[in-house]
């Protein structure tokens, strides 16, 4: 796959909407370039496209060190107008993260791995719900000896580290009141739960921690509801947790505080940091460095699926892809396109020193 395959199957997967849990479409997309790119590829049972350069795709070979390039095919809502300007492709997903999985996928097909050692390309879905059902199903199916998580780093960035994540869901419900009475309605008993969260939550980290080394929440939504006879309010709120911090802690003041509402919580990760100095840091930074940049090693407050496969698979790991992560989700979201091609170069380099490292033959 040459430098314009990669980027016209960019285009290609950018004009194809593929929201959380509607991925089906760029699925196929990919697992027919895939194909025609030389590598073995198929759908799995999650909905992930799974291409490998040897082997059954859908399955870890006893004979071979995989080396997977973990990806996600799936966006947030909303359109972002697909076009060209100036060198730079917009459309939603560009940036987070189809243009480090079309890197993959370029960077893969053009791979010749040493014997022993194959490399597996995995565009997960979901990533971007609390499920994170596609690394789960990849998590649970390989054992790799090292990996490879397609985020966007700058290009000449190497992320070592996402902080850890919960959501939680508050709800009350009571009976309708005057409000001229002395009773404090839902809302006033939810805005009352929200601080004292906050208030409980300041005392797990140091007043004056680093962004990474903070504890962050936000209200993702709130809706109030009055039919007559009952008034019901509804919290969601998100929390990201520095190292040392575990979802279990802030479960507890969450609850602890919620009195008469009831809470539920999904998307409990831990924050995760890798090891600077392990292989897959190496084989990228010397990529980078291929291009005469300097690699930059990164710490992001947001999560992405290490924090999901990092604790099992417990193998050299980082993240790693073209694009300006500043850019995710937002209605100006692109991608330079010559940032493809650089990323494309830093991976080629990489992945035979990292399968050389692997399998004791030099690349």
């Amino acid at each position: 796959m040459n430098d314009h395959e990669a980027i016209d199957l960019l285009r290609a997967m950018v004009r194809t909407p593929s929201v959380s849990g509607d991925e089906a479409a760029l699925a196929a997309l990919l697992v027919g370039a895939m194909r025609r790119a030389g590598l073995n590829a198929a759908v799995d049972d999650a909905g992930n496209a799974v291409g490998a350069t040897s082997g059954d795709p859908l399955r870890s070979e006893p004979d071979k060190a995989d080396i997977v390039l973990l990806g996600h095919m799936d966006t947030v809502p909303g359109v972002v107008l697909v076009r060209e300007e100036d060198g730079r492709l917009f459309g939603r997903g560009a940036v987070d993260a189809k243009g480090p999985l079309a890197a993959f996928v370029a960077a893969a097909a053009r791979a010749e791995m040493p014997e022993g050692v194959r490399l597996v390309v995995i565009g997960a879905v979901e990533e971007e719900t609390p499920t994170s059902r596609g690394a789960r199903a990849a998590r649970d199916r390989y054992a790799p000896a090292a990996c490879i998580i397609g985020e966007p780093s700058g290009g000449d960035g190497v992320t070592i580290g996402y902080k850890g994540r919960l959501v939680v869901r508050y709800a009350l419900e009571r009976s309708s009141a005057h409000t001229a009475g002395p009773a404090p309605s839902a809302a006033d008993e939810a805005f009352g739960w929200w601080q004292a969260v906050l208030e409980g939550c300041r005392a797990l980290c140091p007043a004056d921690a680093s962004p990474f080394e903070s504890l962050q929440a936000n209200i993702r939504s709130l809706a109030t509801n009055h039919n007559g006879l009952a008034d019901r309010v509804e919290i969601v709120a998100g929390f990201r947790l520095p190292p040392g911090v575990e979802p279990g802690s802030v479960e507890g003041i969450c609850t602890r505080c919620a009195r008469e509402g009831i809470v539920e919580f999904v998307g409990r990760e831990r924050a995760v940091v890798a090891d600077r100095g392990s292989s897959v840091v190496r084989a990228l930074s010397a990529g980078v460095r291929s291009l005469g940049l300097r690699p930059r090693l990164l710490l992001k407050t947001g999560t992405s699926d290490m924090n999901v496969v990092a604790p099992v698979w417990r193998c050299p790991i980082a993240a790693y892809g073209p694009g300006d992560s500043s850019l995710d989700h937002t209605p100006n979201e692109h991608i330079e396109i010559d940032a493809i091609v650089r990323s494309i170069r830093v991976l080629s380099h990489a992945l035979p020193a990292l399968a050389g490292e692997l399998s004791g033959v030099p690349a």
